[in-house]
């Protein structure tokens, strides 16, 4: 062990100290879940972050892999504004993708690492009851005008019951949870991932909430590496979806991100999930890698 990786153990003691007994939301992206080997890699940095006394849960959706999939068995696919519209045929997709395929390819890979993790959807326990999303006008920003879209079996979040994932935290167990959820008559809905997380986690208090994402940070320019932000303000996000500077996904991210540090989270941060060594860099380090937000 060299002179520099000492150092950075000293370096990462005092938010160790910090972060024992603390929950932390992490949200994966597709993009995460869909490589075997980065899998297994972040696997290893949650039974690090397990092991020192952080209290983890995990929230995933899994878009890549359903456009993936649709792509192959000819279901078309629209996305508007960043939100996917599901009909029936892609909510069956969505119910094989999301709580099958890769929920337990997330659960495989922390077993692997000696984790006791626990496979759930917002379904189960009553997680996350949600109603269907009525039809909302959406302005194109290209053309300017406004047009109404139904996003089909698509929910938005009612309320949050915590009790089951709260059980299971204070059991030692790491809750993986698919972004599904369902209303009081058994109806199935497709959740945006970043937004059950975002609720989920100032449901339960959380101290931080992470975005695994495609890419490492929130950026001026999408382009343009030199533009990532390292730190933004609640009135920063939202300046930015104002003037245009957020796009396609990012708009939903930073809604529910500016909702969720008005709800009393401390932190959330939006770093590169395919990257080794990112997750516990943001955490352990002072200088972190991606975007931290902050009220």
């Amino acid at each position: 062990m060299n002179i520099q990786t000492l150092d950075i153990l000293r370096e990462s003691l005092p938010y160790i100290q910090r972060f024992k007994g603390k929950t932390f939301v992490i949200k994966f992206s597709g993009k995460v879940t869909e490589d075997k080997a980065v899998l297994l890699s972040l696997a290893e940095e949650l039974a690090l972050l397990h092991q020192v006394g952080i209290r983890i849960c995990v929230i995933h959706g899994g878009g890549k892999q359903l456009t993936q999939l649709a792509q192959k068995l000819g279901v078309v696919q629209t996305v508007i504004e960043g939100r996917r519209v599901t009909d029936d045929d892609t909510l069956e997709l969505a119910k094989m993708i999301f709580r099958g395929k890769i929920n337990t390819e997330i659960l495989s890979a922390l077993r692997n690492r000696g984790i006791h993790a626990v496979g759930l959807s917002g379904i189960d326990g009553a997680v996350i009851n949600a109603k269907r999303r009525p039809p909302k006008d959406v302005l194109d920003r290209h053309t300017g005008q406004t047009h109404t879209v139904d996003f089909g079996h698509v929910g938005d979040v009612v309320e949050v019951d915590t009790r089951l994932i709260t059980l299971l935290l204070e059991s030692d167990y790491l809750p993986v949870i698919s972004s599904l959820a369902a209303d009081d008559d058994g109806k199935i809905y497709n959740i945006n991932a970043d937004t059950i997380a975002s609720e989920i986690a100032a449901r339960l208090g959380a101290e931080k909430l992470i975005l695994l994402s495609d890419v490492n940070g929130i950026y001026l320019d999408p382009n343009d590496d030199s533009t990532k932000i390292d730190r933004l303000t609640v009135a920063e996000a939202r300046s930015m979806i104002v003037n245009g500077q957020a796009t396609g996904g990012m708009i939903p991210k930073l809604e529910s991100l500016i909702e969720l540090l008005n709800n009393g989270v401390r932190s959330a941060h939006v770093i590169g999930g395919t990257t080794r060594n990112a997750l516990l860099a943001e955490i352990f380090t002072d200088q972190g890698t991606g975007t931290m937000l902050v009220p």
